[in-house]
């Protein structure tokens, strides 16, 4: 009884540290399983509760916390399907979005035009993750039930006009689903990059993409407000949708992004050691913006909340798996790949999951934590204190975790309609293959 007390009482904690999302106990579980707080079997046992109607999903996530060592390809490879490029999938479309993007962010004043386009010319635009995913999610789910008659291709639109620049104004509403959701996809990366530019700031960032940071280049305060037009010019766009709902996830995403920066800036010694907090602030500042924007995509694609919400659950792991990895590549990467210094956090005064991991082991650590290794010599203690301990282990471990419970989100989407032709039930499985790999690239990447 007093064990089953405590994991109640640390999956409350959870559910409020993830900002109160409906399957934030999954999340809860999972890093206490790693950290031995409780049981994988009282994680199934709330889930099923919560979500009776994907008992096999809870069922198959046992399987994932018992067995952590499950290689992803074995999960992939159960498909009888031949592996796919997810970037090749979308790419004459991303392709479009980029050039729609780079018009979107030009200015008649040639120093905020100059920094705003800094991440948009062509060669420092990065894979263009998020609308990759966004993209392939559309893809993968098709059109819903809500959206029945709405033609995907009305008004004119033929397959290949989607793959062609759209130039309509940014407050004009797309007449086409998948317009739509490409206009989402804009807005998706116009609040990360701008995003990005925040953070340099706020972190004093030398590179970003194997370039110098806007900040070096131009300065704070112009690279702040560069990231203030990439936010406002996304915002006319989100209007442009016309959908309160998508607004609503979308606007929610910048409070996270500010309050997950605050949460860093301004933590107190013993919230820097709480994995609570860790988890919360990475949701907020990583996760919640794919998360978000994926069930954004599936509302646009007119489908029910239970759809939807498995959009949600898959841009959520996918991101917390992003997000972890990176943790593991600031010990483990190189500075070339990376296009950044490594051990970057500790040297910003954060500890991230391995060094969290690693305190378990070596104690000594939690001052150092607590101070945000400001004295000398704090940062190299640490660093060797992880190198010494299964953090960096656990982490990639707890990382997989994550990318296999998005797996099983792509997994627990509606079947592949039967009213479609061949061509497009072909192309919805190569797109939830596609999922899947992003997954897998999520944790197995080197930069």
């Amino acid at each position: 009884m007093a064990a089953r007390g405590a994991c109640r009482r640390a999956s409350t904690r959870w559910i409020v540290a993830l900002g109160g999302t409906r399957d934030a106990v999954a999340d809860a579980s999972v890093v206490a399983v790693r950290v031995g707080r409780c049981g994988p079997d009282t994680l199934h046992q709330r889930y099923d509760h919560r979500h009776p109607q994907r008992r096999s999903f809870a069922a198959h996530s046992a399987a994932v916390d018992t067995h952590t060592q499950t290689e992803l390809n074995d999960v992939i490879d159960d498909d009888k399907f031949p592996a796919v490029d997810p970037f090749s999938l979308v790419r004459s479309e991303l392709a479009a979005i980029s050039e729609r993007m780079r018009r979107a962010v030009t200015s008649d004043i040639p120093a905020l035009k100059t920094a705003a386009e800094y991440f948009f010319r062509t060669g420092s635009e990065g894979k263009r993750v998020r609308p990759t995913v966004l993209l392939l999610m559309a893809s993968a789910l098709g059109e819903g039930d809500l959206n029945s008659s709405v033609d995907m291709n009305s008004a004119g639109h033929t397959a290949d006009d989607l793959f062609t620049p759209d130039h309509a104004p940014a407050h004009e509403t797309p007449n086409s689903t998948r317009r739509r959701q490409q206009r989402l996809a804009e807005v998706t990366e116009l609040i990360h990059v701008a995003s990005l530019l925040h953070d340099d700031v706020i972190d004093g960032s030398a590179t970003r993409r194997g370039l110098k940071a806007l900040n070096l280049e131009v300065g704070n305060k112009l690279a702040i407000l560069a990231g203030d037009f990439l936010l406002a010019r996304s915002s006319v766009t989100l209007a442009s949708l016309r959908n309160v709902e998508v607004i609503e996830l979308l606007s929610r995403v910048l409070e996270h992004l500010v309050t997950g920066e605050v949460m860093q800036m301004t933590a107190k010694p013993e919230s820097l050691t709480s994995w609570e907090h860790y988890t919360r602030k990475t949701y907020l500042k990583t996760a919640s913006l794919i998360a978000n924007s994926s069930k954004a995509v599936a509302i646009l694609g007119g489908h029910e909340s239970e759809t939807s919400q498995l959009a949600y659950d898959y841009g959520k792991h996918l991101g917390l798996a992003f997000q972890f990895t990176d943790d593991v590549l600031d010990f483990t990467g190189s500075n070339s790949i990376l296009g950044k210094p490594t051990l970057g956090d500790l040297n910003e005064g954060i500890a991230t999951a391995p060094v969290l991991f690693a305190a378990e082991e070596f104690p000594g650590l939690l001052p150092l934590i607590g101070r945000r290794f400001r004295n000398s010599g704090d940062v190299e203690q640490a660093a060797q204190w992880v190198r010494n301990s299964s953090g960096v282990e656990k982490t990639k471990q707890l990382a997989k975790q994550h990318a296999l419970f998005a797996i099983q989100a792509v997994d627990a989407m509606p079947v592949v309609s039967n009213n479609l032709d061949e061509s497009s039930k072909e192309q919805q499985r190569q797109c939830r293959r596609a999922l899947k790999e992003l997954a897998r690239v999520a944790v197995e990447r080197i930069k």
